[in-house]
């Protein structure tokens, strides 16, 4: 396993589920000092779309986060995810990804916002994503 790939993909995992956790305190708060000068924070929080089913939609990032760290802290430790955990991320962040586009055309297309905490969550989803692909391409065949 690429040593590179592997600690980058850490890093955007870490940080989406960092600006997942905080987006999903700002949503339960709904304290508007947390938007740091962005009313468009404000304006994609407050719509609609925040939500699914009355749970936060930065609760699924969570989640989603949560599980990809999950796997690749575990592909150093045992066998099946060592042998599995690529094609594993591959499908959650394919997932997240798919999820994200769908995102993003709600900011630009529906609520006419743009919110950078959404943004950076979209931006790591997109690039986890990415190195997820690359990573199952330059995995050995067995």
């Amino acid at each position: 396993m690429d040593k590179w790939l592997y600690r980058f993909s850490v890093v955007l995992v870490v940080l989406g589920l960092l600006v997942s956790i905080y987006m999903t305190i700002y949503k339960i708060t709904n304290d508007d000092k947390m938007c740091l000068g962005s009313g468009d924070c404000s304006t994609v929080n407050s719509s609609i779309y925040a939500e699914v089913n009355g749970i936060p939609v930065a609760v699924f990032g969570i989640v989603g986060y949560l599980a990809i760290l999950a796997v690749l802290v575990c592909e150093k430790r045992n066998r099946f995810f060592e042998v599995n955990g690529t094609l594993m991320i591959f499908g959650m962040s394919l997932t997240g990804f798919l999820f994200t586009l769908w995102l993003v055309y709600v900011e630009i297309a529906l609520i006419h916002a743009l919110c950078p905490f959404c943004v950076t969550s979209q931006v790591a989803m997109t690039l986890i994503f990415i190195m997820a692909v690359i990573r199952l391409i330059k995995q050995p065949q067995s």
